[in-house]
């Protein structure tokens, strides 16, 4: 056997592997907006009694303070899903937005989106892993996306070539908590991650990965609690007997997908998942 079908071999039992993703997405994305809406993604509760829509509007808002993007920027980002967040954050903070994705349908609906609102936004079929461009980006912006893929620290250190010096990375992630033992990373982490198709790692993995890319951080915070109240409604959803008879129709994937809804409420709760930001800036040699 050789070298490249054990790399191919070894992937392929990974639970980010990169096909599954695309074929995941592909065929559940349509299902993934009635469950969730148009942002798929976890809400930011301040009140607590915030619709999810609005606690999903209010994380967006949240990063994006903290990013501070000047308007005008040229903002890339990174696992675009159907480009909901490029959309809102075009027409609140005035960027133009690049979205990339891994998934020909979501690259499709948002791109059917853009042309229908004539809005100027631009979305790739691209692997973030291996993103190529010509020109630089002022900024970059990734939701709930990296734990998808097989390299961070690599991700980073290629990503970083295409920011402007100075240039802003604002992104959430999933992560898990440091210090669990093999024993509780396959009880309570695996399910997760088969489910959610993602690796996760710890936020001190990413600090790390971080700082070897050339990336200074200028704030890293934990939202568990803020966005534990997701998984609460995630529970709503899979209550409903009508969601599994469609899960059953679409295989074994989607089956564990929402299987794994329970292990994340759970792991919300015991602090043992991690819903975490980090705000990082690139170097500028020029100051």
């Amino acid at each position: 056997m050789t070298i490249t079908s054990l790399r191919l071999r070894s992937e392929a039992a990974r639970p980010n592997n990169k096909q599954r993703i695309a074929a995941h997405y592909d065929v559940i994305t349509s299902y993934y907006q009635s469950f969730w809406g148009e942002h798929l993604h976890h809400g930011y509760w301040i009140r607590g009694n915030e619709s999810k829509e609005e606690a999903q509007e209010q994380l967006i808002d949240y990063l994006a303070g903290l990013a501070n993007f000047e308007e005008g920027s040229r903002v890339l980002d990174i696992g675009c899903g159907t480009g909901a967040s490029s959309f809102y954050l075009a027409w609140k903070y005035r960027i133009r937005p690049t979205g990339i994705s891994i998934s020909p349908a979501q690259v499709e609906m948002a791109r059917n989106t853009a042309a229908g609102a004539k809005a100027d936004a631009e979305f790739l079929l691209m692997d973030a892993e291996a993103m190529d461009f010509v020109q630089s980006f002022d900024a970059f912006w990734s939701i709930e996306s990296i734990s998808h893929y097989y390299n961070r620290k690599q991700f980073f250190s290629h990503a970083a070539q295409y920011l402007k010096p100075g240039g802003v990375f604002a992104f959430t992630d999933w992560f898990k908590r440091p210090g669990l033992s093999a024993a509780q990373t396959r009880k309570l982490i695996a399910p997760i991650e088969r489910g959610m198709l993602c690796e996760l790692e710890t936020m001190d993995d990413y600090e790390s990965y971080l700082s070897a890319g050339g990336f200074t951080i200028e704030r890293r915070e934990e939202l568990t609690q803020q966005c534990a109240k997701t998984w609460d409604l995630g529970l709503d959803i899979i209550a409903d007997r009508a969601v599994w008879a469609l899960a059953a129709k679409h295989g074994k994937e989607f089956l564990t997908y929402l299987n794994a809804f329970r292990f994340l409420r759970a792991g919300f709760r015991s602090g043992n998942f991690v819903y975490g930001l980090f705000v990082a800036r690139k170097a500028n040699p020029d100051r």
